[in-house]
């Protein structure tokens, strides 16, 4: 049972590896790292700032004591010169501790301005490494975006794609449509002139009616011609016609007809 868990586990994350690697784009994944990078960055520099702060700070309380510990200094040379020995010596003990203080905030001071050093030349070199990340992000992406593009443009003269292919099949099926249409009505037409199929409308015509009207319009066409010769001539028509017809008759009748000779 275990074996078919670990199995399953398998297939699912395999599925998932998968399912995630098609949802990938690199560009969007070089733009989180640099955003991440960037994110970074700015919390080195705030940690600059902060250790600035403290340095500053450690300055004005270094200048305030040093003030402080002059002024006893001059008192208790005031109190000495009046004679007040005790005034002077509780000056002098004074400015004793104000000096030992000078002398921590003055050791905090050299290690906050080490760190100081070391976050301000940190934050140095990881800008440049974010700079020359994101040179070679908009590289990477420019590339990426190129190959895509002529994937697709190669996908498309090739109809590999998808959309080209919705495009290829459609074409053929309007293809194979048209030409079932094309026999069918190539169908239609024989069979209407073999007679095999009657028209309803009464305007297709069979093979003899065909000859027919033919031979019909050969007849009116020797007629008009006929007119036309008698017109040039100067005969009527009618008369044209008449000995065109006679002729034509004279022409149908045998040569070898029978003479009688006279006794």
């Amino acid at each position: 049972m275990s074996g078919v868990m670990k199995r399953m586990g398998m297939i699912f994350r395999a599925k998932a590896n998968k399912a995630l690697d098609r949802a990938e784009d690199p560009r969007e994944t070089l733009d989180y790292s640099y955003q991440k990078q960037l994110e970074l960055l700015q919390k080195v520099r705030r940690g600059v700032a902060d250790v600035a702060t403290s340095r500053k700070r450690l300055e004005l309380q270094l200048a305030q004591l040093n003030k402080q510990s002059s002024t006893l200094e001059d008192q208790g040379r005031k109190a000495l010169a009046l004679g007040r020995e005790d005034l002077a010596r509780e000056a002098l003990s004074r400015r004793a501790a104000l000096q030992q203080q000078v002398t921590d905030l003055e050791t905090q001071h050299s290690t906050l301005q080490g760190e100081e050093e070391k976050l301000t030349l940190a934050a140095q070199r990881l800008q440049a490494k974010v700079d020359a990340f994101r040179t070679k992000k908009e590289t990477i992406k420019a590339t990426y975006t190129a190959a895509q593009a002529q994937t697709r443009i190669g996908e498309a003269f090739t109809g590999i794609s998808e959309e080209m292919g919705d495009v290829g099949l459609a074409i053929q099926r309007a293809e194979d449509k048209t030409a079932q249409l094309q026999a069918r009505a190539g169908a239609l037409d024989e069979l209407l002139a073999s007679g095999a199929l009657d028209d309803p409308t009464g305007t297709a015509k069979d093979d003899i009616q065909a000859e027919l009207d033919r031979l019909s319009g050969g007849t009116d066409v020797e007629l008009e011609l006929q007119r036309m010769k008698a017109e040039l001539a100067g005969g009527s028509p009618q008369q044209a016609i008449e000995g065109g017809t006679g002729k034509e008759q004279s022409q149908q009748q045998p040569q070898d007809t029978p003479r009688f000779d006279k006794q």
